[in-house]
């Protein structure tokens, strides 16, 4: 029986899809079989971040109740089976939302873990999509209208008796006018699962539609949500050190073709 996890936001422009997609990923490189369900019907993004899109049939349609959910899977990076939900406006009009919870009910037997990509914010698919997962993971950004609008997801959570896992703290760059781990925990009162800095390559991938985890593996990114994969499963995972080199040394590196490290 598989466990279902949603991924939610209060606000849009957390990164909350782009973590759908590479968690999903790091969750199957650890063995897991993993479906990643796009539930954001209304503005979907998943299949771009997996190099799907286009798709004839996606979630819409099944909501729509014209075809099964196992025409809608498809066979995504590192063998992730990725539900996308298509940005055909007809599909979207037909769409039932209230027929999500059919539909994880059948996913269930095909997969470990469903990975839900919740709509931003707390409209109608976002709660439908909530109320009908297991567990929920919240992403949010180091700013204090990020967690202001994600304190009203933890709350709607656990009033549909959600278990909340944890927050994973993205997109940091730690500036001083970022919240601390520590002031986001206390806020919210959900445990931090991880912390994913900016990296630059996330928007490389954007462009080639594929996850950064797979990309660029070796990135902060990919290295910091490997982690949180790992947390999740129980496994261990050891990130690769990187290399902090200031200003100085890179110049005197430049001026003599080399140098102490």
């Amino acid at each position: 029986m598989a466990i279902t996890i949603a991924i939610a936001s209060g606000k849009g422009g957390t990164g909350k899809t782009t973590i759908s997609a590479n968690l999903s990923v790091a969750l199957s490189k650890f063995g897991k079989d993993v479906i990643v369900l796009d539930a954001d019907i209304a503005m979907a993004n998943l299949e771009l971040v997996m190099g799907l899109d286009g798709k004839p049939i996606t979630l819409n349609d099944v909501l729509a109740g014209s075809v099964s959910v196992e025409q809608a899977i498809y066979e995504g990076p590192a063998g992730v089976k990725v539900i996308p939900a298509g940005v055909s406006l007809d599909s979207f009009k037909k769409a039932k939302p209230e027929k999500l919870l059919e539909v994880l009910t059948k996913l269930h037997e095909l997969g470990e873990i469903i990975i839900i990509d919740c709509p931003a914010g707390i409209g109608k698919e976002a709660l439908t999509a909530i109320s009908t997962a297991e567990h929920l993971i919240l992403v949010v950004n180091p700013e204090i209208s990020s967690i202001s609008d994600a304190l009203k997801v933890v709350a709607i959570s656990r009033r549909f008796e959600t278990n909340i896992l944890g927050t994973i703290i993205n997109r940091t760059t730690a500036e001083d006018s970022e919240l601390s781990a520590k002031a986001i925990e206390t806020i919210l009162e959900v445990p931090i699962l991880g912390i994913i800095p900016e990296d630059p390559n996330i928007r490389r991938c954007a462009a080639f539609g594929e996850p950064i985890v797979i990309r660029y593996p070796d990135s902060p990114a990919s290295q910091a949500i490997m982690q949180i994969a790992a947390r999740l499963t129980g496994k261990e995972y050891i990130p690769k050190k990187t290399e902090e080199k200031s200003f100085i040394k890179k110049f005197i590196k430049g001026l003599f073709g080399g140098g102490k490290k």
